[in-house]
């Protein structure tokens, strides 16, 4: 009889190997288990994979706290050259680039050599400031080295370069155009074409401290405006402007003149493009007949009402240039609530307090003016207000022996004399656009194109003496020192005015390339 003993029989022998197989795997794969879960919370491979694959960024989140606000803004400055809020007015009417509101900051590091993309979240809507690092793309920084940041109807927030800090530097490629290839230079402002021996104050642009400021482009500036209506509202120094504007626009496209009594009109047919000037030396309402004590003929200022010639006009247009300020040194009677507050060059009564000086009346009729657009109920356009164009008439004014005759170079720093005249009417004219900005209540923009103080350095930039064709015409000063006849306070053409153009293009360009790459 045998028994049935374990011994010997071959499937109670394998079963202690079989356990002792089992438990060695699950150790290992326990161990291994542990060990992948260690290295996926140090490096996550989905996230590796993705951004091996894909180029995704990696972000890191910064709470911002007073402990560390000053860390973000150290990593900010090594990257993008540092956010300056300088200017020449303090009036840009953006928003601050830092806000007790932002609670987080988001930096994003696409490469070593990619600089950085700064988010910044307030109230829970994220937006973004962009910016490359000249060693990543080969050219200067541009956007990056923002002086402000603006935010847009979207909430993103868009870089802002200071455009109005920097130097007048020496390109010796020269002007766009020259007097003879465009057609429509005022021959006052034809400096070379009236005999002008020095061609330098030509070649001298605006470069900004932080970013470059392109030179003109009129195809681009074509296709941004294409199917809009630009509009030049002001005096002569206006028309200065839009006629340079067109010089530029002429060497890549010639225009349809469709101009008519009221305004000048000239139309590009392959973009649809319209720009217009329409003269409104004061910006205000003019009349001249006979008002309380203030006889007929003299031009009476309604300062409280803006002028009717450009304001019926104003939903036709997609941009406004608008400037004034040197009529305000002539003859005008100054009316507020249809009563007599002042004048210039004229007050009969001297037992008459006079309540407004011609600078408080330009302050006025800026904010009137600027109000009106920023509340007309069918105007939407982008409104540029270009400052007040300094005059360099030393010595006197332009009536009084003031000259600038022999200015061949831009001053330099130290060189400037203030001139308060003009630093009071820029006062007053930043004042009315921050009083106006803060009125808009349509969907319009008013921006501040401030060009008053880097434009006090160009007093050679000016006709001078070379007014006209006139052969006999005297350029030098006479015996007993006088001065001869001059004209301190246009541009030559070609000449600094161009950069004003520059400007314009740069600010449309923020406002429109980023909505016409969204719609499309």
């Amino acid at each position: 009889m045998t028994s049935d003993s374990p011994r010997g029989s071959p499937k109670m022998a394998t079963l202690p190997r079989s356990l002792s197989s089992i438990v060695v795997s699950v150790a290992g794969l326990a161990m291994f288990l542990i060990f992948a879960s260690l290295l996926l919370v140090s490096y996550p491979i989905s996230s590796t994979v993705r951004g091996y694959f894909y180029s995704l960024d990696r972000k890191v989140v910064v709470a911002i706290s007073p402990v560390n606000q000053s860390t973000v803004e150290n990593l900010l400055s090594k990257n993008v050259d540092g956010i300056h809020h300088s200017s020449s007015s303090g009036s840009d009417l953006e928003v601050p680039m830092s806000s007790k509101n932002d609670k987080t900051a988001i930096l994003t590091d696409n490469s070593p050599s990619d600089g950085i993309q700064v988010s910044f979240s307030s109230n829970g809507s994220e937006s973004s400031l962009k910016g490359k690092s000249a060693r990543s793309t080969g050219k200067k920084e541009t956007g990056a080295n923002s002086a402000s940041i603006s935010a847009t109807s979207n909430g993103s927030v868009e870089s802002r370069c200071d455009l109005y800090h920097g130097n007048w530097f020496y390109d010796p490629l020269g002007p766009l155009y020259t007097n003879n290839s465009c057609p429509i230079v005022t021959q006052m402002q034809n400096c070379q074409g009236n005999g002008r021996p020095d061609k330098e104050y030509e070649n001298w642009r605006w470069k900004p401290s932080q970013c470059d400021l392109p030179r003109f482009d009129a195809n681009k500036f074509l296709e941004l405006m294409r199917g809009k209506t630009l509009a030049f509202v002001g005096d002569s120094v206006a028309r200065n402007q839009m006629e340079s504007l067109m010089c530029l626009l002429w060497q890549a496209k010639v225009p349809v003149n469709r101009g008519i009594k009221r305004m000048q009109r000239w139309y590009f047919k392959s973009t649809s493009v319209m720009i217009v000037r329409i003269w409104s030396s004061w910006l205000v309402h003019q009349t001249s007949e006979k008002l309380d004590f203030a006889q007929e003929g003299v031009a009476k200022l309604h300062l409280d009402v803006p002028d009717e010639t450009f304001m019926e006009f104003t939903p036709d247009f997609d941009v406004i240039v608008i400037s004034s300020g040197h009529w305000f040194a002539k003859q005008s009677v100054y009316v507020l609530n249809n009563e007599i507050v002042g004048g210039q060059l004229w007050w009969p009564d001297s037992s008459r307090p006079m309540k407004v000086n011609n600078i408080e009346a330009f302050g006025i009729s800026v904010e009137t003016s600027l109000t009106a657009l920023a509340t007309h109920p069918n105007f939407t356009g982008l409104t540029i207000v270009r400052s007040f164009s300094p005059d360099h008439y030393e010595g006197g004014g332009w009536n009084t022996g003031g000259s600038c005759t022999g200015k061949v170079k831009p001053l330099v720093a130290g060189e400037l004399v203030e001139n308060g005249f003009t630093d009071m009417m820029h006062k007053k004219q930043v004042t009315g656009f921050e009083r106006a900005s803060k009125k808009i209540a349509n969907k319009s923009k008013l921006r501040l194109m401030d060009i008053t103080e880097i434009f006090s350095y160009r007093h050679d930039g000016h006709p001078g003496p070379f007014r006209s064709l006139d052969p006999n015409k005297i350029t030098q000063r006479g015996p007993d020192g006088r001065p001869p006849p001059q004209d301190c306070l246009h541009w030559c053409m070609p000449g600094p005015v161009d950069t004003w153009n520059e400007l314009v293009l740069e600010i449309i360009r923020r406002e429109f390339e980023g909505k016409q790459s969204a719609s499309s």
